[in-house]
């Protein structure tokens, strides 16, 4: 739209296009506003919208991912964690956010402990499982909704916006009740079912790639949330399968740049997962911060050798010190805030 269209004339376009069959979503920047056009291929052309008053132009967006794309919003997006609670956080703008806590919830114990060792090294989100989808079925699957309590509770205490995985459709709004952000783990990411739940919901999102997947598959996953009228998603790299054995997973360092070239969404990089061992987890994350990261998610805990999940890739809370500290240079070094 032209700078300066009246809301009428936005309304306007929007009943016209979905008089044509498609829907219509709203972009609305400090300047201007872009309406996406989206839905299947028809024979309809849209070019007589140009004709409509306030329209700038039509601009086709050859990228399959519409909604994502640099295409449909220049801007970077900003996503807010916890708005109006105490702690409320904006990941994608220039402060670089780190989300912090114990892979899986075991103990009201374990978990306060936690909360506060990161909170107090300057984590600014509790990240914590109650659902553990596990390679192996005889593994700790975590608390459920216990796990969700304790980490509601965890999060008001030491007032940090809390983070954690969904795994099923049917747990979406029970899981919403207790976090301020959907995690969608790499075994998911292609639930397009779950996907489709969580953008209806409205809630924030963070949606992890896949171990197989491309940058595109990523992308086009994201647009399934994004379709469903949730703008709020966070992406996430957290490594995929190679032929490499030395670590758990390669973590694409190549795929942030990539990425922020490709979409408005923030992108963040998990370097626990990706490396699989706590004594690597602090040099990748310098390079994630260094490469234009948003953020990092890792896992901390005050006794991994009594974890009950991935035990070799939890930093003990006195490395996750010294870590953050470390990356606070890394930060301003790129011209941004830890």
């Amino acid at each position: 739209m032209r700078q300066g269209a009246s809301p009428a004339q936005i309304q306007t376009v929007v009943d016209r296009v979905e008089e044509l069959g498609f829907r219509a979503h709203l972009s609305q920047g400090e300047e201007r506003t872009i309406i996406g056009i989206i839905g299947d291929e028809r024979p309809v052309g849209i070019e007589p919208l140009e004709l409509l008053e306030g329209v700038e132009r039509v601009v086709p967006i050859l990228q399959p991912f519409k909604l994502a794309s640099r295409d449909f919003k220049p801007e970077s997006t900003v996503v807010t964690l916890g708005k109006g609670k105490k702690g409320e956080v904006s990941i994608g703008g220039k402060a670089i956010v780190v989300m912090a806590g114990p892979c899986s919830i075991e103990s009201r114990e374990q978990l306060m402990e936690t909360a506060w060792a990161v909170k107090e090294s300057g984590a600014r989100v509790l990240r914590g499982g109650a659902y553990k989808p596990r390679t192996s079925p005889y593994s700790f699957q975590g608390l459920g909704e216990k796990g969700l309590e304790l980490l509601l509770e965890a999060g008001e205490i030491v007032g940090l916006p809390v983070i954690t995985e969904v795994v099923s459709p049917s747990d979406v709004e029970l899981v919403k009740r207790y976090s301020d952000c959907l995690q969608i783990g790499a075994r998911n990411t292609q639930n397009f079912s779950l996907l489709q739940e969580i953008g209806r919901s409205g809630h924030p999102a963070l949606l992890k790639r896949g171990m197989m997947m491309t940058i595109q598959e990523l992308l086009m996953a994201a647009e399934y949330i994004l379709s469903n009228r949730d703008y709020d998603v966070i992406l996430c790299e957290r490594g995929i399968r190679t032929f490499e054995t030395a670590t758990r997973f390669t973590l694409d360092i190549n795929a942030v740049p990539v990425l922020k070239q490709l979409t408005h969404l923030p992108v963040i990089v998990d370097p626990t997962h990706s490396t699989g061992r706590a004594a690597l987890v602090p040099p990748v994350s310098r390079a994630a911060i260094a490469a234009g990261a948003d953020g990092l998610i890792v896992e901390v805990h005050p006794h991994p050798e009594r974890a009950l999940s991935d035990a070799p890739q939890q930093m003990k809370p006195e490395a996750f010190v010294v870590m953050m500290k470390e990356l606070k240079a890394i930060a301003e070094a790129v011209g941004r805030t830890l």
